[in-house]
């Protein structure tokens, strides 16, 4: 066995897991980034929909207020 045969593996073997590394890296950078925009998306929504909850209470309390108006004139 010649020492440039074990060299040539350990190049390879190095160069294997190098690349290997920087995809799997690479592959988290856009899994992160994917998940930051969902949770912006996320959060734009909870804020609908606290604002949704928030507008038909007020209703509620307006529908009331009206009906209350409506039996003090009858």
């Amino acid at each position: 066995m010649d020492w440039t045969t074990v060299l040539v593996a350990a190049m390879a073997m190095a160069g294997t897991i190098i690349g290997s590394w920087m995809g799997v890296r690479e592959s988290n950078k856009m899994v992160n980034f994917r998940l930051d925009n969902l949770e912006k998306k996320v959060e734009k929504h909870n804020n609908v929909v606290e604002r949704t909850a928030v507008l038909e209470r007020d209703m509620k309390t307006a529908f009331h207020l009206i009906n209350e108006m409506k039996e003090e004139g009858e």
